[in-house]
């Protein structure tokens, strides 16, 4: 392990790293200072010369995992119109809610202090879900504009309903859950939505 005193280029990206490969390894209960810098093979001070303490270092690390939703937007921009929308919106919630998304949501969770350091940095605690329910609920208005769910389809509330549906699905202990149990869950929320469903009778 190097002193304290050697210099590690792009620090904060590779302390980042690390600690992604800490909750892909061991989920995110084992995300601590010192996992994150012996996964990096560096004295725990090098952490701590970058960020004033575990907590600011998580928040950044919530934050950096929240921007990375931006590529899953423009990719749903882009296939808005093609596939499925049951498809396209599985595929969406797999990438949401993977591992790294799941601990970025249960750390915001159980650590107050981490909500703080957001709050003071402006980003919202629970950012992440915000921002991944925003990206659902423009991706509904298009295949809405696209004529692939009706005019009346509520995106926002479409979206509201798969993100929560979504994070209790893959967020359940054991294994991952199947295409077939997130297909059966997406084309529950959005069929009724979709031309050619009939309308309701009369009550």
């Amino acid at each position: 392990m190097p002193p304290t005193g050697v210099a590690l280029q792009d620090a904060r990206a590779r302390l980042f790293d690390a600690a992604d490969r800490v909750v892909l390894r061991d989920g995110a209960s084992a995300l601590t200072s010192r996992a994150v810098t012996e996964e990096l093979g560096v004295a725990k001070g090098v952490l701590h010369r970058h960020f004033p303490d575990f907590d600011t270092f998580l928040a950044e690390w919530v934050v950096q995992k929240t921007a990375r939703l931006r590529d899953l937007g423009d990719e749903l921009n882009t296939v808005a119109g093609t596939s499925s929308v049951v498809a396209n919106l599985r595929d969406a919630l797999a990438r949401v809610f993977d591992s790294l998304g799941l601990a970025t949501i249960r750390i915001v969770i159980a650590r107050d202090a981490v909500r703080a350091r957001l709050r003071a940095s402006g980003d919202h605690p629970l950012s992440y879900l915000g921002q991944a329910t925003n990206i659902l609920t423009a991706y509904l208005a298009a295949e809405r504009d696209h004529g692939r769910l009706v005019p009346s389809a509520d995106p926002r509330t479409l979206a509201l309903a798969l993100m929560g549906s979504g994070h209790l699905l893959f967020g359940e202990v054991g294994a991952a859950p199947s295409q077939e149990a997130v297909d059966e869950v997406v084309a529950s929320i959005v069929v009724r939505v979709e031309p050619g469903f009939p309308a309701p009778g009369p009550a």
